[in-house]
């Protein structure tokens, strides 16, 4: 990959246990709310990348983002989410209708390999398990940053749920909130 080409970057929230989301797709278990933390994702929201889901955090993002209520509680961070491209992976979405958002219906890995070859901005990944996992085990994942939240559920969803082979990361970047969160930041070892 030369300096000019995109990189494809996973970003989300995971309970100690290793969870994204709890056994009925709930995560509100990661809504913290201190200077720091809202500080830390607004400079997120605000950073330029392209923003890449699956159709039910595509859904569950366009529901709030777009809301009233997230522009008054939040307005920096929705501003970003509403305003940034975003790109939803999905075979049963008729069309995607929050601003900025391109719709792919097939062909999801050949999708990101070709949008990778282009310069631009990075493609973030939030949310989306099964895009995660597919897409890790395409071997097209650039990065994975991932926050740490004080908290175990005992059940859920795993982001690399599925996967076909073991992965090894090397660690790059931490940092500790002081909400108790915790970023790690890994590349796929080579």
């Amino acid at each position: 990959m030369t300096t000019n080409e995109r990189r494809l970057i996973v970003f989300n929230q995971i309970t100690s246990d290793g969870y994204f989301v709890d056994s009925t797709g709930d995560m509100s278990w990661a809504h913290k709310h201190d200077e720091e933390w809202e500080e830390f994702v607004a400079g997120n929201a605000t950073g330029g990348a392209l923003l890449v889901f699956g159709r039910i955090t595509y859904e569950m993002m366009a529901g709030f983002w777009s809301t009233p209520f997230a522009m008054e509680q939040m307005p920096e961070v929705a501003a970003g989410m509403n305003n940034l491209p975003k790109l939803v992976f999905s075979t049963t979405l008729e069309k995607a209708t929050w601003n900025n958002t391109m719709l792919v219906k097939a062909g999801m890995a050949d999708k990101i390999r070709e949008m990778k070859k282009e310069s631009g901005r990075d493609m973030v990944i939030l949310g989306s398990g099964t895009i995660v996992s597919q897409l890790t085990d395409e071997g097209l994942v650039d990065e994975y940053q991932l926050i740490i939240n004080p908290i175990a559920l005992g059940n859920g969803r795993t982001l690399f749920e599925g996967i076909q082979k073991p992965v090894n990361f090397t660690l790059t970047h931490t940092r500790v909130f002081k909400n108790g969160n915790v970023l790690l930041c890994y590349v796929p070892s080579k």
